[in-house]
């Protein structure tokens, strides 16, 4: 599909660190009434959030900060180390209403003219497939967009980020809040290795909680409860597998 663009400027960016370019694609929703809504909001310098582009459910496309600048989309987080989100990413909202407006579906025409955008963009920034992320990803416990029913295994199949098929739910052994242990350990190790902030201490606490949900979220939507189970530690292997290749 062609990306005819609606110009729509903020105010609200600043420059990204001398030398750094773009290495995240940062996928949102909205959580707001209406793609106009979010877009006021986008704009208004007394909010101080931006986005690069916003998408809404139509289809059609608003560039509201060039890419070279960075945009305010991202928050407090941290993926791989890097804890300047905002300065190492492109940020696209997604007109949604999200979790509290009941999760509704992202309208075909909204992804396709999503994977479009992100297809373009990966045409000028050589961002890793393991760097296409959730804002859920990068803030666990305080995000949780673009939410679990969100279609990332469509937009891998268009070339866009890492997707492995998740392991199915079975019933067995799981780790979950106030366990202690290796095997807890373990598990927080291959998070942070994908890339999550955790630390490896041996406990499963309620920020290894929050993590396993947005992994869950994220790669294993079928349940999102933050509880390690077979299926969730299984997926996780497969995918850190599938990131080596």
């Amino acid at each position: 599909m062609s990306l005819a663009m609606i110009e729509r400027p903020s105010p609200n960016f600043n420059e990204r660190p001398e030398g750094r370019r773009p290495d995240i694609l940062l996928l949102h929703y909205t959580g707001m009434a209406s793609a106009e809504a979010a877009a006021a909001r986008l704009c208004d310098p007394a909010a101080k959030v931006s986005s690069h582009y916003l998408v809404d459910e139509e289809g059609r496309i608003t560039c509201m900060v060039p890419e070279h600048l960075r945009a305010w989309h991202a928050g407090v987080g941290q993926w791989a180390g890097e804890s300047d989100i905002n300065g190492c990413s492109i940020g696209i909202e997604i007109a949604n209403g999200g979790h509290e407006f009941g999760s509704p579906p992202y309208p075909d025409i909204q992804m396709r003219a999503v994977e479009a955008l992100c297809r373009d963009i990966l045409s000028r920034h050589p961002i890793p497939p393991r760097r296409v992320l959730g804002h859920s990803d990068i803030a666990p416990g305080r995000k949780a967009d673009p939410g679990e029913w969100f279609d990332w295994a469509r937009l891998s199949r268009a070339g866009v980020g890492l997707w492995v098929k998740p392991e199915p739910v079975i019933e067995g052994p799981s780790l979950q809040n106030g366990d202690r242990g290796d095997t807890v350990a373990e598990l927080q190790f291959m998070l942070g290795d994908y890339g999550y902030g955790i630390e490896v201490l041996g406990r499963y606490d309620e920020a290894t909680e929050a993590v396993v949900t947005a992994f869950q979220r994220h790669f294993r939507p079928e349940r999102v409860d933050g509880v390690a189970d077979v299926s969730t530690i299984a997926t996780l292997r497969r995918l850190l597998e599938a990131a080596k290749g």
